[in-house]
Order: structure tokens, then sequence, then C-alpha cells
């Protein structure tokens, strides 16, 4: 069974297809999904998908993206935290690429999550762009490794991966692995601890290739994995197998669905 650890399945372009996403999930082994949060003002979007479903599971946070939108509390976030299918804090972090401006803000509701988390006790899904070092500082200043959590979508080099690792960090690897010119991330989808490492889409982005262009999906997870395969030189069973439990020990509230 494979678990795509990140996904957007209430965002429009996916939630208008959902049965035929899930049945794609079933017919690919991918047994499991996290919709991810964004925002506060459609976590309870969020929040259903995982309710309905077994196999999906929420988080809940404001993107470092996201502006005018209602601004979280700790006291906020570890209340809508305190669900059973709410398994992390997130997506949160620094985005110094889409927001250069004012920088201290992200900062700010960045310390907020990491202060959330700890006060839950959940991990946190880290989105760090442009901004490695202010992210590994931050966390490091607030303490995020009594935590821990992930580094979705990570695209740094072997350098950030070993400090994030240092802090108790898992790094999940997205469809960029599979672009051919992604050659230092494919160095540290080899170096990577088998123990510490996830697989996610990001869907609706970042389609692996062979999609690479089109409308992602959780059911292409398996293209991840393949290529994290294919790299370190073993089966796609053994990535599929590694990294689900890794899924279940770093998110560990989560329950295994029955059945995929």
């Amino acid at each position: 069974m494979l678990v795509d650890s990140h996904c957007h399945l209430d965002f429009p372009d996916l939630a208008a297809r959902l049965p035929e996403l899930l049945a794609a999930m079933a017919d690919n082994d991918v047994g499991a999904a996290v919709c991810i949060g964004v925002n506060l003002e459609d976590f309870h979007q969020v929040l259903a998908l995982a309710e309905v479903h077994q196999h999906l599971y929420a988080t809940v946070g404001v993107h470092p993206e996201y502006q005018d939108v209602e601004e979280p509390t700790v006291e906020r976030l570890t209340g809508l935290a305190d669900h059973p299918k709410v398994i992390a804090i997130g997506e949160t972090g620094l985005d110094y690429y889409w927001q250069k401006d004012r920088p201290e803000w992200q900062r700010q509701r960045f310390r907020t999550h990491i202060r959330a988390a700890k006060s839950c006790a959940k991990p946190l899904v880290i989105h760090t762009r442009d901004s490695a070092e202010d992210t590994l500082r931050l966390l490091a200043e607030e303490g995020a490794e009594t935590v821990g959590g992930v580094m979705h979508c990570f695209t740094e080099n072997w350098e950030v991966a070993s400090r994030a690792l240092d802090l108790g960090f898992y790094l999940s690897f997205s469809g960029i692995v599979t672009f051919k010119n992604a050659v230092a991330l494919k160095e540290v989808a080899r170096r990577a601890p088998l123990d510490r490492i996830l697989v996610e889409t990001d869907s609706p982005y970042l389609a692996p290739v062979p999609h690479r262009g089109k409308t992602n999906q959780p059911a292409h997870v398996r293209h991840v994995a393949e290529e994290l395969a294919a790299l370190r030189g073993v089966s796609c069973a053994e990535i599929a197998t590694a990294t689900t439990e890794n899924f279940f020990r770093l998110f560990s509230t989560a329950q295994r669905p029955d059945t995929p």
C-alpha cells in the first residue's frame, strides 16, 4: 500500500471528480491520502472529506501564500486540531518566492503554527520556498523537534536535508523528483535514510512523469515511488512498505484504514 501524504482534494478541479479519483487510488493501491488545510475559511471542506472517507485524513493550517484570510492563533489551531481525523498542523512555513515584501508576518505566523503543534502534540507539515535558512532557524528556535513533522515537497540540497533530518523531520518527495533536471534532488532521494522518507503528489499540482503538465491526482503517487525505487536500486514494493510505515509512525494519531 502507498500513502499520498499531501494532496488538495477539496480544490475545485479535484472535488468535482472525487469518485473517479478515489477509484483510481484503489486501482493503484494508494490506500490513504492526506487532505491539506491551507486556510481556516475552507477547513470545513477538508475535514468533511476526512470524516466521510475512512482512508482520508486532514490537517489544519494557513499557508504562507495566503494573506487576506483569518489569521490563526494557537488557540484556534489547537481547537480545530482536536478531532481524530486531523493528524497534523499545517500547511505552514515560509515562502520568500511569492511573498518577498513582508517576511516578518510570515515568520510570526509560522511560530504560531509551531507553538500550536507543540500544544496539541501533533506534527507539522512544512512548506519552504527560497527560505530554507529561516525555516530551519525558526524550527530550531521554537523547539519543533519535540513534535517533528515533514518537509513537504522537498526540493532542497543535501545540506538542507541533513539539517532537517537532524531536527527529526521527514522528507517528502513529490513528482518533481521524476523531472530530468532535478539532479540535486535525485541525489537527496538516494541518500536520505529509508526510514525517514514519504511520498506525495501535492495534487492538483506537480504531476510526475509521464503525466507532467497535466492535473495531478493521488493515484499518481505510484510514479513517485517508482522513481525512488529506481534511484535507490530497490523494488517499488520496498519503497511502498517503508513510506507507509514511516507515515503511520510520524502521524501517530492516524488510524490505519481497514481496507484500501
